[in-house]
């Protein structure tokens, strides 16, 4: 066979239903084309005639008893030659030619691509017609229908006024976008931040006309302009004043609250990149929610949440990012391979971590304030993002029972006497009330770990914040830090009565596995603590969280305190039932200062009560 040469040939029979049914995720996006293609033509004429002080508008009407949806401007307006090469040959790029042709200095601005997003209009009509008039001298009317999109008619036209109306005639499966709610949400979530005014104008149904003397029906109202709110992240951070952010996050939120503090995104070089994120106040089921940051590419929505541009930590802020150099219909493969977008997320990424460190050196107070707000934030996205970690380490505050902020260099400078590399922690300040007193009148600091992420936090911090033998211990974890040094004497004494002590308690609690041991705590009055093992603990309630059907069994230890009156009384009485009732009462009121008694329990614990008040005044 001879060999030959040649191109590919596309028909419009091929492509289209491609087009129609791949093109685009969200058939709602037309309307984000349409009105993209009337701002270009706007953005054209403005170029080419900057003297001209012209209202440039894009209008989109919605008539739904014709079944219309018709996309307006007043800009360039196309010549019958234009029509043949923008819209008769699908994917050709007017856009492209027209900025190659322009010799102007202004080549910014211009959205999108004439041609292939034109065509998502036939995902929802059943028939395009354009109506367009050049703006170039002696230009005639041109109109152009088609109904699938392949084949066509073009002929003379007859608009009278420079510009373009293109007219969707919606198919009946598609009629939720004659609905007027739908067409002012899309238009709204697509172009409420267009640089080019735009207009919603809704065809009402003409009144009956009502007999003279009653009222007259009220007239209705002119178009409703989109994008009346302007993009305030185009504006330069110096001349945007408290109330502008606030009021923004207000508006584009739809909240009544106020942000804690914001980030403002302005940068040129390496890349085109500018946004406002906002630090919403975060609570403690931060696990179930997620934040709003709106992509944008050149004042034009893209999508919500996009992962490959925003680091996922960053989902739990509200705000926005517009990166003009992202093309409109970007796919997630590109952006998931793209080395620009990994530079720009990790742009992101390092100016919001340049936030949170000049609020702590510069404004302390506030970022204290700030902390209890947004410190899931901040250590989830530590756990999430090395290089955000290492940026931020040195701001991570603890809050301590007593409501004081320290940094884990200064928990440690401070409490290193009593701890060594230790710190000590409560998840339920409330409950553990018994066990932090005793810290407390050590002088010991005891910060407050509440909430879902400080699990994992706290054995992420463990491992990699560069401390050698760090160590997270819940109040109920040992008694080191509140037990005095016993001698010989008392430590033989110790563990005799130990063996006896478990033997008794064992069989008073009916857990045969139960620890005992006998300890001086410095509190008297203190009969018996019950510790945890801090890391079978921890793992157990890791498991829990994680839905995991794993038990691993709780080593318990309680802890008996050989200068309690209670306990020294207990170790003298007679074996029999009272002595098991008090045993049992003193494992129960331990436990209490860790957990909270499940309903059987609280129901042996009151009878056991009762019985021991009576046994109190049953000899007067």
């Amino acid at each position: 066979m001879a060999q030959q040469q040649g191109s590919i040939s596309i028909h419009a029979q091929n492509i289209m239903p491609i087009i129609k049914r791949w093109l685009y995720s969200d058939k709602d996006i037309f309307i984000r084309e349409m009105v993209s293609n009337g701002c270009d033509a706007i953005t054209k004429r403005r170029m080419i005639a900057p003297a001209e002080t012209d209202d440039y508008r894009v209008t989109v009407t919605l008539d739904a008893q014709k079944g219309e949806l018709t996309f307006s401007d007043n800009g360039i307006g196309m010549t019958a030659d234009e029509v043949e090469r923008y819209i008769n040959q699908v994917a050709f790029s007017g856009a492209e030619e027209f900025l190659k042709n322009y010799e102007g200095e202004d080549k910014g601005g211009i959205i999108g691509h004439f041609g292939l997003g034109f065509y998502s209009a036939f995902m929802v009509a059943d028939r395009v017609t354009i109506e367009t008039l050049s703006g170039s001298q002696g230009a005639t009317p041109v109109r152009w229908v088609s109904e699938d999109g392949m084949a066509f008619t073009m002929e003379d036209g007859s608009r009278t006024q420079r510009g373009t109306d293109i007219i969707l005639h919606i198919s009946p499966e598609e009629k939720d976008f004659l609905e007027e709610y739908r067409v002012r949400e899309v238009l709204r979530r697509y172009c409420g931040f267009m640089s080019t005014p735009v207009y919603f104008d809704v065809v009402k149904p003409q009144p009956e006309q009502k007999p003279e003397g009653e009222d007259k029906p009220q007239q209705p109202q002119g178009p409703e302009r989109i994008n009346a709110t302007p993009a305030l992240w185009l504006k330069a951070p110096k001349d945007c004043t408290e109330d502008e952010y606030k009021q923004f996050y207000r508006e584009v939120f739809h909240t009544f609250e106020d942000p804690l503090f914001y980030v403002h995104l302005n940068v040129d070089y390496p890349f085109n990149l500018k946004g406002i994120l906002y630090f919403p106040k975060i609570t403690n089921d931060f696990g179930t929610r997620e934040g709003e940051i709106k992509l944008f590419s050149g004042q034009v929505f893209v999508a919500d949440n996009i992962k490959e541009v925003i680091p996922e930590f960053l989902m739990l802020l509200k705000g926005v990012i517009d990166c003009p150099d992202l093309p409109l219909n970007v796919s997630r493969s590109f952006l998931q391979n793209d080395g620009y977008v990994k530079k720009l997320s990790a742009y992101i990424t390092r100016k919001v971590a340049d936030r949170l460190t000049s609020l702590f050196h510069d404004e302390r107070d506030a970022y204290q304030r700030y902390w209890d707000d947004i410190h899931p934030f901040v250590k989830y996205g530590c756990m999430r993002d090395a290089k955000f970690f290492d940026q931020v380490k040195d701001t991570l505050l603890f809050k301590t029972t007593k409501g004081e902020y320290m940094t884990l260099q200064e928990y440690l400078a401070k409490n290193e006497g009593a701890l060594g590399k230790k710190v000590v922690y409560t998840n339920d300040p409330t409950r553990q009330a018994a066990s932090v007193g005793l810290y407390d009148a050590e002088n010991i600091d005891v910060a407050v770990m509440d909430t879902l992420i400080d699990l994992n936090f706290m054995s992420f911090m463990e491992y990699s914040a560069g401390v050698e033998g760090l160590t997270f211990l819940r109040v109920d974890a040992q008694t080191d830090s509140f037990t005095r040094e016993a001698n010989d004497d008392e430590k033989k004494q110790y563990e005799e009565n130990e063996k006896a002590l478990k033997e008794l308690f064992a069989a008073a609690t009916g857990q045969d596995d139960l620890s005992v041991k006998v300890a001086a705590l410095k509190d008297s009055t203190l009969p018996a603590v019950l510790t945890q093992d801090e890391q079978g603990r921890r793992f157990g309630e890791m498991s829990r969280i994680y839905g995991q059907d794993f038990h691993m069994p709780q080593a318990h230890t309680l802890v008996l305190n050989a200068d309690n009156a209670v306990v020294q009384s207990l170790l003298k009485l007679e074996p029999g039932h009272k002595r098991d009732l008090v045993a049992a009462q003193l494992y129960d009121l331990a436990r209490m200062s860790t957990r909270p008694l499940e309903k059987e329990e609280v129901t042996a614990f009151l009878s056991r009560s009762q019985e021991l008040l009576g046994m109190l005044f049953e000899n007067p």
